[in-house]
């Protein structure tokens, strides 16, 4: 995930029925690797723009936003260790949630591709997002089980032959989070920061509630927009803008409000 070049995935969509474990399901995807880092590109462009709103004088924040922000961005300041034991249950943890019943063959293996990981080693794909881009996964297939599958599986809509790979992209979203909300500053200079540590200050898990809200979002907004997976970094953009004009609304009073929430399914 570093623009220093390096490899894609892409997923290619088979109508064909497959088996996993015991269950059935109607649609295959087949991983295949490239030659650009299109999602690190995507990253540096759409992530980490300098944006006009970046110069506005910072807000101040109560005791307890101040505590709040301060454990969100001691969790964001964690790196995916592949040695600590922690962080290895974790990741096999993502795994059992993504697909009940599979045996996991390594930590290390070819299996993770089919998650949407660029290639048999997840570890090497967290380093845009950090340890918490694999706590937000995780989040969300523990609390939104139903449309975790559906995103997994690419279950809902008329999707591409080439579609986003599921886990990178979560990968991905998590970054864009930690830029668009301005979260490794002291205080907010941003009026979106400043809405989202409101909700964070009522809710200890507001940002990977948040993450769950914008993958759906995302997966919207690739469908809308008849994405294929060259078309990843524009959808980002888009999803982008959605979210922040549904943060700033003026009768959001928690997460739950937005919109986009309703997409969500258990």
């Amino acid at each position: 995930m570093d623009d220093r070049g390096g490899s894609f995935v892409a997923v290619r969509r088979i109508s064909q029925g497959f088996e996993r474990g015991n269950t059935y399901h109607s649609t295959s995807a087949e991983v295949v690797a490239g030659s650009a880092a299109w999602l690190g590109k995507g990253l540096s462009c759409v992530c980490a723009q300098r944006r006009d709103s970046d110069a506005r004088p910072s807000f101040d924040l109560t005791p307890a936003q101040e505590e709040c922000l301060q454990r969100l961005q001691n969790r964001i300041e964690v790196a995916y260790d592949s040695s600590l034991v922690e962080h290895q249950e974790a990741l096999s943890s993502l795994w059992h949630a993504a697909y009940p019943g599979e045996e996991l063959r390594g930590l290390i293996s070819e299996q993770w591709k089919e998650m949407g990981w660029q290639g048999k080693d997840p570890s090497t794909d967290f380093r845009g997002g950090g340890f918490i881009s694999l706590e937000n996964l995780l989040y969300f297939a523990r609390n939104f089980p139903k449309s975790f599958q559906d995103l997994l599986q690419k279950q809902d809509g008329d999707r591409a032959m080439w579609e986003y790979p599921f886990a990178v992209a979560g990968v991905n979203i998590t970054f864009m989070l930690v830029q668009m909300l301005d979260l490794e500053a002291v205080k907010p200079r941003t009026l979106v920061g400043a809405t989202f540590l409101k909700f964070l200050a009522e809710n200890e898990s507001a940002f990977d509630l948040l993450y769950c809200i914008t993958f759906k979002l995302m997966d919207n907004q690739w469908l809308a927009m008849h994405a294929s997976y060259m078309d990843f970094n524009a959808v980002m953009k888009a999803t982008r803008r959605q979210l922040e004009s549904e943060l700033l609304q003026e009768d959001i009073t928690r997460l739950e409000d937005l919109p986009s929430y309703s997409f969500l399914s258990r």
